[in-house]
């Protein structure tokens, strides 16, 4: 475009006083696309957020890779062979045995707690980092040391230990369903019990970790679920997230039956696939904002055709090309399209650093297994936004565009 062309475009935004710097019909729909844009970052970055906060998450304590078996017990009783096998395997940085089972906890009084039990090795050299749980310990650690030199030690979650009312060197019962029997004399399924003493107290920021897990060290879980020498499965730490699916397939070809490999987004499957799903119609949703603001931009460089119908028609009788009046229009709706979406980018981002920032926004833990509404804008999802929100606008003006450079010079002239 030359300047001529530059300079009708822009008189045309301006009022016919130029007492204002755009006419309130191009303010209204640079509003437009303006809201559309910024609630589309925001919505989008609240997404990603959720996302990458509920997968750290759920990975402080679930491994990349699990490695499980088919079969009535679902147990592991081969594991050390298994293990060596996996170590073995191309992109596994660390693999280490567990167990995992379920119990009834009491701390001194009748209130019990459903609870997960998970062994794992104990903290110390040369025992591999499977996942960061460990480091997520507030009081004591992950030895699982008792005053009874037993090894009965017991790490409970945060939230747990309020329930029960529970602190590092506290007593705690936890009642095992495996292994139960029948006592003819009282004519009951006695169930079996173990005592522990809490050595350390995590938190992970998790609600389901923190609500009801208790974790022990590996041979007293063993036989805590009765398991003799097997284990519940195997843990393995992959070089790359992303890549653990594609480890796994190969760890589970290798390995073959009865064993089965499950990946970090197999294990949650139904959370990931809803929060996608989630993220992709909000964003559908709030992109039609943007083409309603399409929509008045349409109507405003249609009005603006229509009252400057007889200027264009001298203009072009003065020697002005169909095609330069073409891009005249064209300019008009694309600098709509730009300040609106530059304002937009602008408010977005800086409304989404502050909700991240300052946390503004609380949630049940309970509920969203997350205390804030976390938000996290990546750059490549505000180039689309950008991207999407300049070509509607741009679209948009084609039909009014195409209407001005179509006009008759003499026709336009005589208009009224």
């Amino acid at each position: 475009m030359n300047r001529l062309e530059l300079s009708i475009a822009w008189r045309y935004l301006r009022t016919r006083g130029g007492s204002r710097l755009f006419s309130f019909i191009s303010a209204i729909a640079i509003g437009g696309v303006l809201v559309g844009v910024s609630a589309l970052i925001v919505i989008n970055g609240v997404m990603t957020g959720m996302q990458t906060d509920l997968r750290d998450k759920i990975l402080v304590g679930s491994p990349d890779l699990r490695v499980l078996t088919f079969g009535d017990d679902l147990t592991m009783p081969k594991w050390r062979d298994a293990l060596a096998r996996v170590r073995q395997q191309p992109g596994v940085l660390a693999v280490a045995p567990f167990v995992l089972t379920q119990g009834l906890a009491q701390a001194g009084h009748n209130y019990p707690a459903a609870v997960y039990v998970e062994g794992i090795e104990p903290s110390g050299r040369g025992v591999p980092e499977i996942t960061s749980v460990r480091q997520t310990a507030k009081q004591g650690d992950f030895r699982f040391l008792s005053e009874d030199g037993t090894g009965h030690g017991a790490v409970v979650g945060a939230r747990l230990a309020e329930r029960l009312d529970l602190a590092v060197g506290d007593k705690l019962t936890i009642i095992s369903p495996a292994g139960s029997k029948f006592n003819a004399s009282v004519g009951l399924v006695v169930p079996r019990t173990f005592e522990f003493q809490v050595s350390g107290i995590f938190e992970t920021g998790m609600y389901e970790y923190d609500d009801s897990y208790i974790y022990v060290s590996l041979p007293v879980a063993q036989q805590f679920a009765n398991l003799g020498d097997a284990v519940t499965g195997l843990e393995a730490r992959t070089t790359s997230r992303n890549a653990a699916g594609a480890i796994g397939a190969r760890i589970s070809t290798m390995l073959g039956y009865p064993y089965r490999v499950v990946d970090w987004q197999q294990q949650n499957s139904s959370l990931f696939h809803a929060l996608k799903l989630e993220k992709l119609a909000m964003g559908v949703i709030l992109l039609l904002i943007v083409v309603v603001a399409a929509f008045n931009i349409v109507s405003t460089l249609t009005m603006v055709v229509t009252d400057k119908t007889r200027e264009i028609g001298i203009l072009k009788a003065m020697g002005l090309k169909s095609s330069a009046v073409l891009r005249v229009f064209l300019m008009q709706g694309l600098v709509i399209g730009v300040v609106g979406t530059g304002i937009g980018v602008v408010i977005g981002i800086t409304v989404g650093l502050v909700l991240d920032r300052y946390k503004l926004i609380a949630l049940d833990p309970g509920v969203y297994f997350i205390d804030h509404l976390p938000v996290s804008i990546q750059p490549l999802d505000v180039l689309w936004i950008v991207l999407a929100s300049v070509a509607i606008a741009t679209l948009a003006t084609l039909y009014p565009s195409l209407q001005a450079a179509r006009l008759y010079p003499v026709e336009a002239i005589r208009h009224e």
